[in-house]
């Protein structure tokens, strides 16, 4: 089985994205939701992940709305492809008008 972490970083602020929620799903089910520590990590998010197509969804509205900065994205969701038994790390570069992401180590 696989596992899963995540790390967000603000790009306006040049640092971490804290206590932002983010949420795993399998299809429309729930396997595991956390908010990022003071890091912008959350090492635990998915554990024993089956092959298959996971979705993982970024709060960033609300993360935006407590700076009081607006966002043209109210949430980031990026789908992946878990396959061979590995770890997988989904980081996230967030800022109010653009995000990037790729399959990390």
């Amino acid at each position: 089985m696989s596992s899963l972490s995540t790390h967000v970083l603000d790009a306006v602020r040049g640092a971490p994205a804290a206590e932002m929620a983010v949420t795993l799903f399998d299809g429309d089910a729930i396997i595991g939701a956390g908010a990022t520590d003071d890091d912008g990590r959350i090492d635990g998010l998915g554990a024993d992940l089956a092959p298959g197509v996971y979705r993982i969804v970024f709060d960033t509205g609300v993360y935006f709305g407590r700076q009081r900065i607006e966002t043209f994205y109210p949430e980031v969701s990026i789908a992946f492809v878990v396959g061979r038994e590995r770890h997988y790390h989904v980081p996230l570069l967030l800022s109010p008008y653009a995000f990037s992401t790729y399959r990390g180590s």
